[in-house]
């Protein structure tokens, strides 16, 4: 089988098995080597204790996409992997590794072509005192794509030796039993060739970055209930925030957490909680309540399959609507979608510069495949943004503090509580300039036209959408289809089909004319996501002036849209 090039791993397993761990060391080791990697898990609705897929993608170039085919596929065991068949796509190209003491490949996977070969992990691991059958996959999948199992070995020391040397030594003894015995399952995809010296690089989720993103935005109080698949994002926050003053509470529920950013932003503290649909679904309320007092705060939901509970542990692109519309009333606020794992962390700290500095609040729209999967990137860059929270101060003697003043730019100063001389009332009603409230017509249509005006005139900069290419198709998506789309284009290019990649990733409020110079020149255009209803493909068609034809790509989660489905959509639209 050729060499070079990327390739695909999938691990599987019951519950306890150790896929997981055995995904992440091989990720690791990988990365220690030179390899990009782009780590995704499947499990159930139990999330924990039930079967689970870990599905790896390894490269010496950077990884943006799961791709079209699963290379490997090496199973410790078949309990209900049918839940995950549709996830793991093989082809004629595959190797499926088995235990011949778990029984036949299910014909759900055997009906695909792939190649089959049998390797007796229980049986390899059982010869080793204290050896695990994951540590046997582990080596054995090293040793197929030609990585370094002297990679495996150092991995493993770093997080075993010193603690536990009994384990170290067992798990070694298997890896290498592992690596050993792949000799006799044939050829397999091996990795292209890597960096003699690679330089050091980023081994994090969506979620850890979303958390790294908020503390360098910022954010010193988080109030939060845990759900999947955010929970990560609060773990990951309650270690860091007390090293930096800050402050960690785990709320009763969704409404808690909400209620208690907004009024922590109201006492001066820059304020976040991370939630998923259901959750965001309780904070609408609230989130009115610190649009019409102007309070900052920020809400990442990071998205997965609905309605209601739907797939919690699934990927889909399917909270837009409630996220831009949700909102009651008119009700200007701010929405921003990461693209890749690693924007996360830019994604969410540029939403705490924006709603801290335009007084608003701001929806981070992640999803599940984002914030779960692990990757190994080069390090983001770390970015300052200027200007903050603008602040009053104690106004001269006789001058009166207008909270709600209708400034140039829309943004009025902010008094902290207990500033002398800035007493004001900040709740849901309608108010005039000084806070006090008002039902009259001429004060609700001044009030509503500065909290428009302040996000309508910002200037976001370059930030707000990621702009690729020069072709007469227009390949426009977001959030976690991007990495996808880029790879179709670049494949696309390839055939001599040109495209160009628009991905916006501030989706509120809406840039007319920055999109329309976007699209100068384009004739047709492909809309790609990860919705049952399109419900991106609306939002273009509600806001923008689309040019051209208009071709949509879109599905409900939880499976990707995978590189070569966009690629024949450009190639169709080409000819």
């Amino acid at each position: 089988m050729a060499d070079g090039g990327s390739v695909s791993i999938a691990l599987c397993g019951s519950g306890g098995a150790g896929v997981m761990t055995a995904a992440n060391m091989l990720i690791d080791a990988a990365a220690s080597a030179g390899c990009y990697a782009l780590f995704g898990r499947s499990s159930g609705p139990q999330i924990r204790g039930g079967e689970a897929a870990a599905m790896v993608r390894l490269s010496p170039e950077p990884v943006s996409s799961v791709d079209d085919v699963t290379e490997i596929l090496l199973a410790i065991d078949w309990l209900n992997v049918q839940r995950f068949a549709a996830e793991l796509p093989l082809d004629t190209s595959s190797l499926i590794i088995t235990d011949p003491a778990e029984g036949e490949v299910p014909a759900a996977m055997a009906g695909s072509g792939a190649r089959i070969a049998q390797l007796p992990m229980k049986d390899l691991a059982k010869a080793i005192p204290g050896g695990r059958p994951n540590m046997i996959a582990l080596g054995a999948v090293a040793a197929l794509i030609g990585l370094d199992v002297e990679a495996i070995v150092e991995t493993l020391g770093k997080s075993l030796k010193k603690k536990h040397a009994d384990a170290f030594a067992a798990s070694v003894a298997a890896v290498r039993a592992g690596a050993e015995a792949a000799a006799g399952l044939g050829p397999a995809k091996r990795l292209g060739a890597l960096p003699a010296n690679p330089a050091p690089r980023w081994a994090v989720t969506g979620n850890q970055a979303a958390g790294l993103g908020a503390v360098r935005g910022g954010i010193r109080f988080v109030a939060a209930y845990p759900i999947t698949p955010a929970t990560e994002i609060l773990e990951w926050l309650t270690g860091a925030l007390p090293k930096l003053g800050g402050v960690f509470v785990q709320a009763e529920d969704e409404l808690a957490s909400i209620a208690m950013c907004v009024g922590a932003s109201f006492g001066g503290a820059p304020s976040l909680t991370a939630t998923s649909g259901p959750g965001l679904a309780l904070m609408i309320e609230a989130l009115g309540m610190a649009t019409a007092s102007e309070t900052p705060v920020v809400v990442v939901d990071v998205q997965r399959g609905g309605p209601s509970t739907g797939i919690p542990t699934k990927s889909e692109q399917s909270d837009l609507n409630i996220a831009v519309y949700g909102l009651h009333g008119d009700a200007p606020h701010l929405v921003v979608a990461p693209q890749s794992i690693g924007d996360c962390l830019l994604a969410t700290q540029w939403a705490v510069h924006l709603a801290e500095t335009l007084q608003a609040p701001c929806i981070v729209l992640s999803d599940q495949s984002l914030g779960q999967s692990r990757a190994v990137i080069e390090a983001p860059a770390d970015v300052a943004f200027a200007g903050r929270r603008l602040v009053a101060e104690t106004p001269a003697e006789g001058v009166a503090y207008k909270r709600y003043a209708l400034t140039g730019t829309g943004v009025s100063p902010m008094a902290i509580p207990g500033t002398p001389g800035c007493q004001y009332t900040a709740d849901g009603l309608e108010h005039t300039e000084t806070g006090t409230p008002s039902s009259q017509a001429g004060d609700h249509a001044a009030q509503l036209d500065k909290r428009r005006r302040k996000l309508a005139d910002h200037d976001f900069g370059d930030h707000w959408a990621t702009l690729e290419g020069d072709g007469d198709i227009a390949v426009l998506t977001w959030g976690s289809c991007t990495g996808a789309a880029r790879e179709a284009i670049a494949r696309a290019a390839a055939d001599g089909v040109n495209a160009r990649l628009i991905a916006p990733r501030l989706l509120a409020p809406t840039r007319p004319e920055h999109m329309a110079a976007a699209l100068s020149g384009v004739s047709k255009v492909l809309v790609v996501e990860l919705s049952h209803q399109g419900q991106f493909h609306r939002y273009l068609r509600a806001e923008y002036d689309l040019p051209g034809e208009v071709h949509a790509l879109h599905r409900a989660g939880p499976l990707p849209i995978r590189p070569h489905e966009i690629h024949a959509r450009l190639l169709a639209m080409g000819t």
